[in-house]
């Protein structure tokens, strides 16, 4: 009976490219990726659906609250999944979060941290 039952897709994201702990150099390529969720430019609520958001130097932003825009909150409101950042040289946590299409965060489930080194 088990084998009959339909599992739902577990849901998690990613911070594909650069890998923690990698030195780049400014601007440097991140690459998003999402499973059980589907991209989607902002401004339309669907359920399962969302956008990327990089955090620079922050947490996770907690379920259902409001991500800000701002210089250390960078949203990819055109559902992209592929960006280039600039920052200055230093030590980075930069961390991606997934938002619906009114900007609220889907929490710490639909997040991910890496460490990297502007070079």
């Amino acid at each position: 009976m088990a084998a009959s039952v339909a599992h739902a897709e577990k849901k998690s994201l990613l911070i594909l490219e650069p890998k923690t702990g990698a030195t780049v150099t400014s601007p440097f390529k991140v690459r998003f990726g999402v499973t059980g969720m589907k991209v989607r430019p902002a401004g339309e609520v669907t359920e399962g659906t969302g956008h990327y958001v990089l955090l620079i130097d922050h947490g996770p932003v907690g379920e259902g609250k409001v991500i800000p825009v701002d210089d250390s909150h960078l949203h990819y409101d055109k559902g992209e999944t592929e960006v280039e950042v600039f920052l200055p040289p230093g030590k980075y946590k930069l961390l991606a979060q997934f938002a619906d299409g009114a900007q609220r965060s889907y929490g710490h489930m639909l997040s991910h941290g890496i460490n990297v080194i502007v070079k």
